[in-house]
């Protein structure tokens, strides 16, 4: 089986999307049954796509696209150009990892596409408007033109499920696959620490992560004496539409000697700040998924979170959930002294997130996709010929 998986996008920094694509292929790279993995990204994503890959498997092979970094050339590349490709490839599936433009019949294969989430409906914000009209007429126009939809959690499928009943029924949910950190640990953190334990936040400057309430849930923890003066507050991730808030919010509170921005750091000090940190915070208000929950689980981090679906089918009873209602800030400072009062927590299994489990449903999805190959023609013949002989001979 030969899989094209389409990754480019607009990030310049190993995000969610790019990561996921990495780890499907990843997952497909450990049966046999996976003759060749294309992968293809943008022009500014080669550098750390090739970095996160396996270099010793032949099979798989990386592609830049000819695009520019702005959307129209990344949209009209994906409807006009990617089909060419993709049948130059001899490719038997195409995977787009996240909702882009399909010209429908120009593809020699079936088309999947992941849905990681609904923000263009859930969270208008985090696009502007009129930019947000734009995203919700390409997440209709892919869902509609592709073979499969790959929802990401339960939430996603139940939230497609309202958006669009008819949609849902080719949709099929399979969870990004998240397993512990496997490669070389460090002994040291991405920034200098006065003090440990710290505080710490995975995720992208965007609205519905909250990270606004973050950085309110630990002024009032400082201001209250509730925990130490020198505290570090690492939050690591992406720049982006909040970034002048949060850095607007930090100077106005004076909490530039508390507040450390990190971006770009490796998976290796991620899981260095997973494992030493006091515990990790998540308020988000919108969530496809939750993959910071999961490797914090996975790395024996204490999690407290938002009480909101993605979160509680990824932590299940592992962490300590607080709703957003009416005082928000205040129950998230309760919850932030209560779990720091508690042992370190223990590395949990997390055996629906694995790369066996996600491989097996991933391959279930593709063989209902899938044309009978020439190979399983043969097979079919020859066990039908063989029960004929068998008959025959009675």
């Amino acid at each position: 089986m030969r899989v094209y998986i389409a990754l480019a996008s607009s990030s310049g920094q190993l995000s969610g999307v790019p990561r996921h694509g990495i780890n499907l292929a990843r997952c497909l790279l450990t049966r046999p049954e996976v003759s060749e993995i294309h992968l293809v990204s943008a022009p500014w994503q080669m550098e750390f796509v090739r970095d996160a890959l396996p270099c010793n498997d032949a099979r798989l092979c990386l592609h830049s696209a000819p695009i520019g970094n702005n959307a129209l050339s990344r949209n009209l590349w994906y409807y006009a150009q990617l089909p060419k490709q993709a049948a130059e490839f001899g490719a038997d599936i195409v995977h787009f990892t996240y909702p882009a433009p399909v010209r429908k019949g120009a593809f020699q294969c079936p088309v999947v596409v992941t849905l990681h989430d609904l923000y263009p409906y859930d969270i208008p914000e985090n696009f502007g408007f009129p930019k947000v009209l734009f995203n919700r007429a390409v997440l209709k126009q892919c869902l509609r033109a592709v073979d499969g939809i790959v929802c990401i959690s339960e939430y996603t499928q139940s939230r497609l499920e309202k958006l669009n009943p008819r949609l849902a029924r080719k949709a099929a949910v399979i969870y990004n696959s998240v397993e512990p950190f496997k490669g070389s640990t460090v002994a040291t953190p991405p920034v200098p620490l006065r003090t440990q334990p710290f505080l710490l936040c995975v995720a992208q400057h965007r609205r519905n992560k909250n990270i606004l309430l973050v950085l309110e849930v630990f002024q009032r923890l400082l201001q209250a004496t509730q925990i130490a003066s020198d505290t570090q507050l690492l939050i690591v991730g992406i720049r982006g539409p909040e970034t002048a808030a949060i850095e607007n919010f930090i100077a106005a509170s004076r909490l530039s000697n508390n507040v450390v921005l990190l971006n770009g750091i490796s998976d290796a000090q991620l899981d260095w700040c997973y494992r030493n940190c006091g515990l990790l915070l998540v308020p988000s208000t919108f969530e496809g998924f939750g993959a910071p929950v999961a490797e914090a689980l996975l790395a024996g981090c204490h999690v407290v979170c938002s009480d909101i679906p993605a979160f509680r089918e990824v932590g299940g009873a592992h962490c300590h959930y607080v709703s957003l209602g009416t005082q928000p800030v205040e129950s998230f400072a309760r919850a932030v002294r209560q779990a720091l009062q508690i042992p370190k927590a223990k590395p949990i299994t997390l055996p629906h997130l694995s790369t066996p489990f996600i491989t097996e449903e991933y391959l279930k999805l593709c063989r209902s996709l899938m044309p009978p190959t020439a190979t399983d023609v043969h097979s079919n013949k020859a066990a039908l010929t063989s029960v004929v002989e068998r008959q025959h001979s009675l």
